[in-house]
């Protein structure tokens, strides 16, 4: 349709297209579904034409990335000019406000436009949707958690972009946005993608205790969701290496191996002489209610503060909630370290305990004594909860008051005895921390 859509066209209107996506006419019949999306005014008369950003565009270089893209179409001989632009990929951050471009061209624009249907859903399977928001001339509904957050951007004849306020981590997909008439409909794909840091997770139980359903809630516990394959392998990218494999949120199992090894898919291969290269592990689509292991969680910016607070003496697992409590916080989950460590850059040489019950600490500057050379987050596993061996990271939501300003906190004054059992939490006094 491509090819003969080009023969009716003028020859500009060819080149157009052609330099802008792919420079050469034999690349065009492989744009597929967003080639017929071009041709469509041509193809089929007067009629309904969506233009789509991200998928006009085919997967940029390296000198593209980051840089806006324009496509021309031009439509027969009306003369009417489309001119649609779009980023490489649309990207925000939890709390952030992000819009989900959409355009579409209606030739029969004498006729008005409310007869138009807009439709917003999310792709949360290959042949499952949730519906997000719809609109139908002057009446818009948004459904589930994005009422109250999604609206259209209205910027002038043919936009249906998608505002989306206070983006979530469960809003991290793809998106379809569909335009309806009455007589024809075309669509358009959105993906929307989270600043943010992917890292492993397994609780107190062990490794590989975990089934599918079993990490998305971990994850979620954590203040996290599980990570996507591209995710994974963006983290890769960045250096995360991590030789226990994990659930995704595709249902694969994978593991991203910077420095091969042995224990991790890198033994040396004695014929050819060299090890096998680093990459991410893939295990494919696993049964997920029987097999077990780990998970890879995916958090994004957080909205408050963690800090490290260290009483005068250290506390058991148990007198962590009341050392954060009294400093207006709470003791902090694993994905909001990892989230100030990676966005906020947290660093503390000093081991903490979390929620979950595991000590960490964050390192952004490698230091002698402080778990190595490389930064990252360094885990001490899963103490006994009884022994009094460190501080506690919490985290305290914005606009949340701190009740002991200037480094007060509480504990127990006097006394003796802290090897010998428990003390009365009435019985506190303030302390300087």
């Amino acid at each position: 349709r491509l090819r003969d859509c080009a023969a009716r066209r003028p020859a500009q209107s060819v080149l157009d297209i052609q330099g802008v996506l792919s420079g050469s006419a034999g690349e065009l019949p492989r744009l597929g579904r967003a080639g017929r999306m071009v041709c469509a005014g041509a193809a089929v008369g007067p009629g309904l034409l969506c233009a789509w950003g991200l998928l006009l565009l085919a997967a940029p270089t390296e000198a593209q990335r980051g840089r806006k893209k324009v496509v021309h179409v031009l439509e027969g001989e009306s003369g009417s000019v489309v001119v649609q632009t779009a980023p490489g990929q649309v990207v925000s951050h939890r709390g952030g406000t992000i819009v989900l471009p959409c355009r579409y061209h209606y030739e029969a624009a004498a006729d008005g436009h409310d007869d138009i249907r807009l439709k917003w859903t999310k792709v949360v399977d290959p042949l499952a949707f949730v519906d997000v928001f719809v609109a139908l001339g002057p009446q818009h509904r948004a459904f589930g958690s994005y009422r109250g957050r999604a609206e259209l951007q209205g910027d002038g004849p043919g936009d249906a972009s998608l505002v989306l306020r206070n983006v979530t981590l469960q809003d991290y997909g793809r998106y379809e946005c569909e335009v309806t008439n009455e007589l024809e409909d075309d669509t358009g794909m959105v993906k929307l993608d989270l600043e943010g840091v992917v890292f492993p997770y397994h609780p107190r139980g062990g490794r590989y205790k975990l089934t599918f359903a079993e990490a998305h809630r971990a994850c979620a516990e954590q203040d996290g969701i599980l990570a996507s394959a591209e995710q994974l392998h963006a983290a890769w990218r960045d250096g995360l290496d991590w030789c226990n494999a994990g659930w995704l949120r595709d249902g694969s199992v994978q593991y991203p191996v910077s420095q091969p090894r042995e224990p991790c898919g890198g033994a040396t291969n004695p014929g050819a002489g060299r090890g096998t290269p680093g990459g991410v592990r893939n295990y494919g689509y696993r049964h997920n209610a029987e097999e077990r292991y780990d998970a890879f969680c995916f958090t994004s910016n957080l909205p408050g503060r963690v800090f490290f607070l260290k009483p005068l003496r250290p506390v058991p697992f148990a007198g962590a909630a009341r050392a954060c409590a009294a400093r207006g916080a709470s003791v902090a989950k694993v994905g909001q370290l990892f989230a100030a460590w990676k966005l906020q850059l947290l660093d503390r040489c000093t081991a903490g305990w979390l929620a979950d019950g595991s000590a960490r600490y964050p390192i952004v500057n490698p230091r002698a004594r402080c778990g190595g050379r490389r930064p990252g987050v360094r885990s001490l596993g899963f103490p006994d909860t009884a022994r009094r061996l460190f501080g506690v990271y919490c985290y305290r939501a914005p606009g949340a008051p701190d009740p002991a300003p200037g480094g007060w906190g509480w504990g127990w004054a006097g006394g003796g005895g802290w090897a010998g059992g428990a003390r009365d939490p009435a019985a506190w006094t303030p302390l300087r921390v």
